[in-house]
């Protein structure tokens, strides 16, 4: 560890949070000492890593699998053409921002796919995790480790002008699932590629769950908000639901019962080379039938998109997907079951 890291405060630096009553000395202090994995570090990731390293965390890793391309710089703000043109891993090159913005922070970056088989040696020995990833799958994940490591999280996401958040700490509120049971349908939401995304909601989304974070890592829970906050800056709507209102589930499969599912696999998504073939089937397991119409209409601006009620056929670009009604899909263009994997991420979800 470097000497640089935890515990390192600078009075002048952090004066303006330590003036606020609710951080003060002792606050900044605990935020010092803190460590924070954050998951993904696109629009709301580089966001959030800026925040918590000006915040002044002790430690802050970040895991994020993508590198960066343009149509990142719209939104996510810790990153510039350079990085785009260098083809930088987003997790590098916000490590090597974040490194200029604060030197007292330790900082790791962990370019890899957060999944069953890695997050293991990711999540014990942190104090929060941080969600800025773009799939449920891999927020499931996250809600398994939080409960099984005793680490809490905070939720967020954004598409279009809407986005919504809520802090999850393992015992003491409901956890996703029991919010929301079932890990949705393929295609059943809309994704960032597919319904476009303001660079406003991502900063609004980002800025609630680095206050949540805060509010954790300085040991006031009571100061949670206690909501699932939904927000619609298009159409100037704002909605709260109070987690009170929804008891933890002692029948809840992962809270509940502790059987953790997405830590085990059972809900990965089987990705495999097609032999002989330039391209990848990716299998997701789908609670229910595909709806083919609501995602053929939002992939017809993006290319040519044909369906039947067997098998939805996409070309966007270089790539050719066939989706099944079970979720399963082949993606053309490509032998990268990776590459495959972020084709779907972007145009079907998960």
């Amino acid at each position: 560890m470097s000497d640089r890291g935890l515990g390192s405060i600078s009075e002048a630096r952090y004066s303006r949070q330590v003036l606020f009553p609710g951080i003060g000395p002792e606050g900044q202090k605990m935020l010092s000492q803190s460590r924070v994995l954050l998951v993904g570090c696109g629009g709301l990731g580089s966001v959030m890593a800026e925040i918590m390293a000006r915040a002044g965390v002790g430690r802050l890793t970040i895991a994020d699998r993508d590198y960066i391309d343009e149509s990142n710089l719209q939104r996510q703000s810790l990153y510039t053409e350079a990085d785009c043109q260098a083809g930088f891993p987003k997790a590098t090159a916000a490590i090597r921002h974040l490194s200029d913005i604060n030197s007292g922070v330790e900082l790791a970056a962990e370019v890899v796919d957060v999944n069953p088989k890695t997050i293991e040696a990711m999540v014990p020995g942190h104090d929060l995790i941080l969600d800025g990833t773009d799939n449920f799958e891999t927020r499931y994940l996250l809600n398994d480790a939080s409960l099984k490591w005793n680490v809490p999280w905070v939720y967020g996401a954004c598409v279009g002008a809407y986005g919504m958040s809520i802090a999850f700490v393992p015992r003491r509120t409901p956890c996703l699932r029991c919010v929301l049971e079932q890990l949705p349908a393929p295609g059943s939401s809309p994704t960032c590629d597919t319904a476009g995304v303001i660079g406003p909601i991502v900063h609004l989304v980002a800025a609630l769950e680095a206050a949540e974070a805060i509010k954790i890592l300085t040991g006031q829970l009571d100061r949670l908000n206690g909501k699932l906050m939904s927000f619609d800056l298009w159409e100037n709507q704002v909605w709260g639901f109070h987690l009170s209102q929804l008891q933890r589930d002692s029948d809840c499969p992962a809270c509940g019962r502790r059987i953790f599912e997405f830590l085990e696999g059972k809900h990965e998504g089987k990705t495999v080379a097609l032999c002989g073939r330039d391209a990848v089937q990716v299998h997701r397991d789908a609670p229910s039938v595909v709806d083919f119409p609501t995602i053929a209409g939002r992939l017809a601006p993006l290319g040519t998109v044909n369906f039947n009620e067997f098998l939805l056929r996409a070309l966007i670009g270089r790539f050719e997907i066939a989706l099944f009604r079970d979720g399963r899909a082949i993606v053309r263009g490509t032998q990268d079951v990776e590459e495959a994997r972020r084709v779907y991420a972007k145009f079907i979800g998960s």
